[in-house]
Order: structure tokens, then sequence, then C-alpha cells
């Protein structure tokens, strides 16, 4: 017969905290999250973000409220174009660079897709913000 021995120190361990990742104040949807904004929470939510450096930096995308959990896709990357914004239309083929100016159509954070309308031909291409601000198009 066999005996199941625990340490002893799994015997006197209470039970382990879990935290969740908290607004402070009311947040409104499109603002980016400082750390001044996040508290912790000694509770446990399933899907809550659990380090608020996760959440620093990130817009949100609906509105936060004081004591409830932040979810990962309650957040989404800032945007760097605002609707109706003038931005520059990037096009490039080996060493030939076309630019023209354009307006974005709808909001996006860089890598995201925005269609932009070429201001000089009034066409409507879709473009990939770019980190710099500019929507490249793809050739």
């Amino acid at each position: 017969m066999s005996r199941l021995v625990l340490p002893l120190a799994l015997l006197l361990a209470g039970p382990a905290v879990a935290q969740s990742v908290v607004p402070v104040r009311p947040i409104p949807a499109r603002a980016v999250l400082g750390p001044d904004d996040l508290a912790v929470a000694e509770a446990a939510h399933a899907g809550a973000l659990r380090d608020p450096a996760e959440a620093v930096g990130l817009e949100a995308r609906v509105a936060l409220y004081p004591g409830r959990p932040i979810r990962p896709e309650d957040l989404a990357p800032p945007a760097l174009v605002e609707r109706n914004a003038r931005i520059t239309l990037v096009w490039r083929s080996g060493p030939l660079v076309i630019t023209a100016e354009g307006r974005a159509l709808g909001r996006a954070a860089a890598g995201e897709e925005v269609r932009v309308m070429n201001l000089a031909s009034r066409t409507t291409v879709t473009a990939r913000m770019g980190a710099d601000g500019a929507a490249h198009v793809q050739p």
C-alpha cells in the first residue's frame, strides 16, 4: 500500500489570489489609457487582463467603468488617423515612389487597412496605415 505524502508547504499554503485590471475612473471610448487610469483588483474575472502594463498605451474601444474588469477585446491600438483627415498616400514599386494627397474614409491604427479617397483623381483605394502616418497602397 502506497501513501501519498504532500509537502508541508502545500498543506499550509493559502488560496492563490488572482488579480484583474480595472479602471479607477470612467474612461470614454477612444481614450488612450495611461498608468494613472488603472488599478489592480484582488478579484479574479475570467478573461480579464491581469497586468496593467498590458493596457497602458492602448485605446478603449468601449466605455470603461470603475471597478469593472478590462478584457483584451475592450482595447485596441490607438488610431493614427481619424475619418475625414487629410493624409499622404504612398505607392512604391522598386525605386519608384508616387505620393498623393488623400482623405481617410475611416479610422485606423498602424498596420490596419483604411479606405482613402485620392483627392486629385477622386478614386477610392484601400491602403495600410504605416507608423509614419502615411497610407501605403500595395502595388
